[in-house]
């Protein structure tokens, strides 16, 4: 009898394993969460939600609202419908989701501009994720021109690669744009060192 439950647990272990050949790793990206005491969301509660909703090898990133996870299932804009339901149930929070394939992540870093993702410490490289309900183009018109000689702009898919001077960033046309109302809502903004770590998650 010990042999057979020793035998069913290594199968059952094996069962998982298969199981998990076929997921996918995603990563989700929270907007707006614990900033300045505002939308507090625990990552400990949000990795443990995660889990009940079914994901599995759920991993947290700082306190900014990013989560990787696996699951089988393929649609993006389904998995962020349902994250943002769970969050407001279990937080009371209205909270935007961005949702990505981390290997589709990988396919976008690797199509940046030359200038950006450098070592060059006084130029703040950030990715732009718009949400599915505008695109990237949209907002690239909302938001204008870059400041010349303080920030620069490329849009790829539906993302925008965004690089700004660190000691006079206030004076950058996107800068101020990017936070203000009708621009704001439809974006969420990670650094290019946030996102290397990730996509190695």
């Amino acid at each position: 009898m010990i042999l057979w439950k020793s035998n069913y647990k290594s199968q059952l272990e094996e069962l998982k394993k298969d199981m998990r050949i076929d997921m996918k790793r995603y990563i989700a990206l929270l907007r707006g969460i614990n900033i300045s005491g505002k939308n507090k969301i625990s990552m400990a509660e949000l990795k443990s939600y995660f889990e009940e909703l079914g994901y599995a090898d759920v991993l947290t990133h700082l306190n900014s609202g990013n989560v990787i996870f696996s699951v089988n299932e393929g649609d993006e804009i389904i998995l962020a419908d349902r994250i943002k339901m769970m969050i407001k149930k279990q937080f009371g929070l209205d909270i935007p989701v961005f949702v990505i394939l981390q290997e589709k992540l990988k396919s976008l870093l690797s199509k940046a501009p030359a200038w950006w993702g450098t070592d060059d410490k006084e130029i703040y490289d950030n990715l732009i994720f718009v949400m599915p309900s505008t695109t990237a183009e949209i907002i690239a018109e909302k938001t204008g021109e870059p400041t010349e000689g303080l920030e620069r702009v490329y849009v790829n898919e539906n993302v925008i690669f965004w690089s700004f001077d660190r000691k006079r960033y206030a004076k950058a046309n996107w800068w101020k744009k990017t936070a203000s109302v009708g621009i704001g809502e439809m974006i969420t903004i990670r650094t290019a060192n946030t996102l290397k770590k990730i996509i190695a998650m």
